[in-house]
């Protein structure tokens, strides 16, 4: 399972037709993407759990893309977006999870390659290895973990995330997305 997941995940991103497509997939593998868990123990918590999680939030994201275009018919989400924030929003984790234990049931993180955030860090890792983002996609993938990630105090913060909302309707999916992946389509549910 763990390969046909690759070869679907490999197949999606190439259909883009991005530039530097191809850079970005022997990144991945470098960094262990495809072997990686999608999370220590909630979701996916296993090896190839963190493609199995991008490919489930493709799913959930490429039907709520359809559905909000069929009720607000003018709506520009474009596909080839959909496929890159949904796919790429989480590269982040797979050098967090790169020669990692598992202890207890639990896998450990290794935090000390780039610690700047969660979202931040996957636009990073990407824009470095050459792949051109347009300010939707930076949105979505910077903010798809939502307001979980706003320190309580910050304003400033606070109302980035709240622009980034409503700037692009390419966040909200990808933010809802994720959120129904991880707790309706997780093979490792608690």
């Amino acid at each position: 399972m763990m390969n046909e997941n690759k070869v679907n995940f490999c197949r999606l991103l190439r259909s883009t037709e991005r530039q530097n497509i191809g850079k970005v997939i022997t990144e991945l593998e470098k960094l262990g993407f495809f072997e990686a868990p999608g999370s220590q123990k909630v979701h996916n918590a296993f090896p190839g759990g963190l493609v199995a999680h991008s490919l489930n939030v493709y799913r959930v994201a490429r039907e709520l893309s359809l559905a909000m275009r069929n009720i607000v018919p003018d709506l520009e989400i474009p596909d080839d977006s959909v496929i890159i924030t949904s796919l790429l929003h989480d590269v982040c984790k797979a050098p967090r999870y790169q020669d990692t234990v598992l202890i207890d049931g639990v896998y450990q993180k290794n935090y000390s390659h780039l610690p700047v955030g969660h979202g931040e860090k996957s636009v990073i890792m990407l824009l470095r290895w050459g792949l051109e983002l347009t300010d939707d996609e930076i949105l979505a993938i910077r903010w798809h973990m939502g307001a979980w990630q706003i320190a309580l105090h910050n304003e400033e913060m606070k109302k980035d995330y709240l622009y980034a909302t409503h700037a692009t309707p390419l966040l909200p999916i990808i933010e809802a997305a994720d959120k129904l992946a991880a707790q309706i389509l997780s093979e490792s549910r608690l």
